[in-house]
């Protein structure tokens, strides 16, 4: 099991801190991950933590699928792929409705036949194994038809990618997007995963997709790489440091997407936790979002962090240790002690 750090939505105020990125380097830290959502982009600070480090990799932990074409973040891929001299992971998912069509101002439409179809383009380009056509039915290249020139024709990239085959992880909550994500992915990038409780609600979806992969060493070559809160403490400091967690983990089930349509408040209800889950949500959604985090269960919260004493740390791992997971990623705030330690229990 290897560890990581995400710095979410917040690569540029991290950038700040250049000693303890090429100090996390130094301690071989696996990969540094970014994310975007509606502010600061997952992929420029990915180009200046590759110039500070030398053998962390680094990872969009996401690109939003619905923001750019298959053939942009083709190019980025290789792009930073190069720059980091062969250290890039391509992290993508299709977010959610209220982000694609208010922000991105294009149809949601069917996540997984979009997301198949864009991981296909996505590859077919980075291979560079001869001319770009597609036509399915979220891209058509060349495009054709009412309002085009008819002068489009199939391209092949430019450049020689440093590598043909660039690593793809999809984040994915939903069974369906699980399963479609061991099929296609390298990897798996859950959020809010519970080492006791995940195992056994993503089993089915994880196998079922290592079957349709046709690769037979799927499931050994295949890495699960969850994003944690943790923090050495003392004692009397833990729910102190627990606070950014539950106050994250309310967000995402109380208001993360649309009330009707929210993949964590159904993962909180798999969990076994539907007795509170339309109240925690009504609390957060009608304002309360304080009343609404009191609400997430304190046993819940003990199994998706890393936060205690180093006896509380050391018996935790353990049970990590027996999960699936392949990589713990910690997100901020990164605390270098804490992720040193956990390193060497690894």
């Amino acid at each position: 099991m290897d560890i990581s750090i995400n710095v979410g939505y917040f690569g540029p105020h991290i950038s700040e801190d250049k000693d303890l990125i090429k100090k996390l380097d130094d301690i071989g830290v696996s990969c540094v991950w970014t994310a975007e959502a509606y502010g600061f982009d997952a992929v420029t600070p990915l180009a200046y933590f590759s110039a500070l480090t030398e053998k962390m990799n680094i990872g969009s932990g996401i690109m939003q699928i619905p923001a750019r074409t298959p053939a942009m973040t083709a190019m980025t891929a290789v792009t930073l792929d190069q720059m980091s001299k062969g250290r890039f992971r391509l992290g993508l998912g299709v977010s959610g409705p209220q982000v694609v069509e208010g922000w991105h101002g294009v149809p949601y439409g069917k996540p997984l036949k979009k997301t198949r179809e864009y991981v296909e383009l996505v590859r077919k380009i980075i291979s560079r194994d001869g001319k770009v056509e597609h036509h399915g039915d979220y891209y058509d290249l060349p495009l054709e038809g009412e309002g085009t020139t008819g002068l489009g024709k199939p391209l092949k990239l430019i450049e020689q990618p440093l590598r043909s085959e660039i690593p793809i992880y999809l984040a994915a909550v939903g069974l369906k997007n699980v399963e479609l994500t061991a099929e296609i992915a390298e990897g798996w990038l859950p959020f809010m995963y519970s080492p006791i409780k995940g195992e056994d609600i993503y089993k089915e979806s994880l196998n079922n997709g290592f079957k349709k992969s046709g690769d037979s060493d799927k499931k050994n070559k295949f890495e699960i790489v969850t994003t944690v809160f943790g923090r050495v403490c003392e004692e009397d400091e833990i729910d102190q440091y627990l606070y950014p967690a539950r106050n994250i983990y309310t967000l995402y089930v109380g208001g993360m997407g649309a009330k009707s349509k929210n993949f964590y408040y159904n993962l909180f209800c798999e969990y076994g936790y539907e007795d509170i889950a339309d109240e925690l949500q009504n609390l957060y959604l009608s304002g309360n979002k304080k009343e609404s985090e009191e609400l997430f269960p304190k046993e819940l919260l003990n199994e998706l962090t890393l936060v205690g004493t180093k006896k509380d740390i050391e018996k935790k791992l353990e049970t990590w240790k027996e999960s699936n997971i392949t990589e713990i990623s910690l997100s901020l705030p990164i605390d270098f002690e804490t992720v040193k330690f956990i390193k060497e229990l690894l």
